[in-house]
């Protein structure tokens, strides 16, 4: 009475040689009828309601038996024992293939032995059908671990619109959209002409991250969650950093008395050591977020990594580059006020101006002033004084020693207390 025709349909309907069918878990109701596919012959059974349950299932284990043969041994509690009894008492009677007793896990059957006798201690071993050591280890777990009775319990329940995903995709976007455009008129603001390097190298590391992205979406499949995005918004922090850090050595090397194209090369030796640290911590934070986190988490982690190497390839191969290129033009190398080199915005205006011209010291020195003062003797044969000529340190030192040897004692300790102030 339990085969109807609904049934018989499903039977005929129901494909055991196609995958999806023979290894789909279905939830099945114990007390219908079901058709369900052996996953390893890929056969098809129609099965009675359930008459044991895995929850009498007390013990599985698998082994090899007295005959040398591999097994998988059961046993059933007190209700399964005397279920089981009158099971296998009922299917020695019938002939192949209705004397088989089905274990159905997930709606599919993982073993179909049939009863060569019958049990009444509760106690079975399954042998033969093709069980080896693997497949009789494989289905004692089945055994023991698909009946642990599993309840889910509902602590939350919300329904969200399928273009929900969209919109907070969209509104991170644009919140990165906005960063970008203040950070810009933070940078012109701050370094006017040299801020658009800055702009350019953000441009350029967000327009090879767009294109890497874009090249892994279409090869492998990639897609951009919320977290890349908030990835890719701190990239931007980040190549701005790199700029900041290397403008910021330039000025330190500038107030040392160094020309602007010196102070570049130097401050770009000094410099690249503390971005090359920072990008490597990042980077090595992005790798074990993404070795050991799952899900968004190792999207932002991704992102946070491929952002990192663009920046190094920016600030080396662009950002650098085209600061030596700058220093070299009229605009940027003789301090125009608005190209972020002047010597306002330094805070030291460098002694040598290029191509052979030097920037004298409008402020008068200790030794100049006393040479101005009226003096008797030989101490008011003028000559100029070596601090307000625009010699460099070295130069005035050289100098004062090359007096010494001469034999002008007074001149020569003017120029060495004007190096000792210029040292102080």
């Amino acid at each position: 009475g339990w085969i109807t025709e609904k049934t018989n349909y499903d039977a005929y309907m129901l494909d055991c040689s196609k995958d999806e069918n023979a290894s789909v878990g279905r939830a099945a109701d114990p007390k219908k009828a079901l058709v369900a596919c052996d996953r390893t012959t890929k056969a098809k059974y129609i099965l009675g309601p359930a008459e044991i349950e895995g929850t009498q299932l007390t013990q599985a284990s698998s082994g090899i038996n007295q005959r040398g043969q591999y097994a998988v041994s059961i046993r059933f509690n007190s209700s399964g024992t005397k279920t089981f009894d009158a099971v296998t008492q009922r299917l020695v009677r019938l002939q192949s293939p209705r004397n088989q007793f089905a274990i159905v896990l997930d709606g599919n059957v993982i073993s179909a032995a049939s009863p060569s006798s019958r049990i009444s201690n509760g106690s079975a071993e399954i042998t033969g059908g093709g069980i080896n050591a693997k497949t009789s280890k494989t289905l004692a777990n089945q055994l023991s671990f698909g009946s642990l009775p599993l309840q889910f319990k509902v602590q939350s329940e919300e329904q969200i619109s399928a273009t929900l995903g969209s919109e907070s995709l969209r509104a991170g976007l644009m919140a990165g959209v906005i960063g970008v455009v203040l950070l810009a008129l933070y940078l012109l603001w701050t370094y006017q002409g040299l801020g658009v390097v800055a702009i350019g190298s953000v441009a350029l590391a967000t327009g090879l991250s767009y294109l890497i992205v874009s090249l892994l979406s279409w090869t492998i499949g990639y897609r951009l969650s919320m977290a890349g995005v908030v990835g890719f918004i701190i990239s931007i922090g980040i190549t701005a950093d790199s700029f900041i850090v290397f403008f910021e050595r330039i000025r330190d090397e500038i107030r040392e008395g160094r020309s602007l194209r010196s102070a570049v090369w130097h401050g770009w030796h000094r410099a690249k050591r503390t971005i090359y640290v920072a990008d490597g911590c990042n980077l090595l934070c992005a790798v074990v977020l993404y070795f050991l986190a799952v899900g968004s988490v190792r999207g932002f982690a991704f992102t946070l990594g491929l952002t990192t190497i663009l920046d190094l390839v920016v600030v080396i191969m662009f950002t650098y580059p085209v600061m030596a290129l700058l220093v070299r033009r009229k605009f940027f190398g003789e301090g125009h006020r608005f190209s972020g080199m002047s010597a306002e915005m330094l805070g030291h205006e460098p002694r040598y101006r290029g191509r052979g011209r030097r920037l004298a010291d409008s402020r008068p020195s200790r030794a100049s002033r006393a040479s101005d003062a009226p003096s008797g003797g030989d101490g008011a044969d003028g000559g100029e004084d070596p601090q307000s000529s625009g010699l460099s340190l070295a130069e005035r030192k050289a100098l004062a020693r090359k007096m010494a040897r001469n034999g002008d004692a007074r001149h020569a300790d003017g120029v060495s207390s004007a190096s000792r102030e210029e040292e102080l």
